[in-house]
């Protein structure tokens, strides 16, 4: 057993050197850790990749998500602000960020910086983001999130219900925001990146079914 056991403990220390050293690992490593329900552990991670390659922090609009379940709201909205610089088109970075500002300083001083979108044609991001800017209605979210049938549907109903969830936790309405949260996370959930940061919520905030 002893003769067996030392490769094993040399591996499992040669693959964290790798996991130090090796931009994709480390940003595997935030991305798992995150998904975990370990905000904290999957900042350290990605903080660690921007230190071997900083030209990869604008990227990082991951490392934004872990920031804000981290409660680093600060950190969340320069994260955002910097991801805005190479994704021009993206209502969700701009709702992030609105969210960041909104719990560290409130939703009125969130909208004098909330950032104009244009061209993000994916449903239901204009009533999303209009709802985010005050010009809109959880109506009109969920009722673009209708277009569709099948998986197509249950996507937009799983993105309706996400920023709804999203918007009511930092407008301060916890029990739509709990509401809205667990359809994004079990009733319309998806297995892809803001499908799973539903579950990721529901499990933080211990709203789990």
């Amino acid at each position: 057993m002893k003769r067996r056991l030392l490769p094993l403990l040399l591996l499992g220390l040669l693959s964290s050197v790798r996991a130090q050293d090796n931009p994709d690992a480390l940003f595997q490593q935030g991305v798992d850790l995150f998904f975990a329900a370990k905000p904290k552990e999957s900042v350290a991670a990605f903080d660690k990749l921007i230190a071997l390659v900083p030209q990869s922090k604008p990227q990082l609009w991951q490392r934004g998500l872990a920031l804000y379940y981290a409660g680093d709201f600060k950190g969340g909205r320069e994260q955002f602000e910097v991801h805005q610089t190479v994704n021009g088109n993206d209502v969700e970075n701009a709702a992030w960020h609105f969210l960041c500002i909104a719990k560290g300083e409130g939703v009125e001083a969130a909208r004098k910086v909330f950032i104009p979108i244009e061209g993000d044609s994916r449903i239901p991001m204009k009533q999303v983001h209009e709802l985010f800017a005050g010009k809109g209605s959880e109506e009109a979210v969920l009722k673009a999130a209708e277009e569709g049938e099948g998986e197509r549907l249950r996507n937009h109903r799983c993105y309706a219900h996400l920023y709804l969830g999203l918007y009511y936790e930092a407008t301060g309405d916890d029990a739509k925001a709990k509401e809205h949260m667990l359809k994004a996370a079990h009733d319309f959930a998806m297995d892809h990146y803001m499908g799973r940061v539903a579950q990721v919520h529901v499990k933080i905030r211990g709203w789990e079914k």
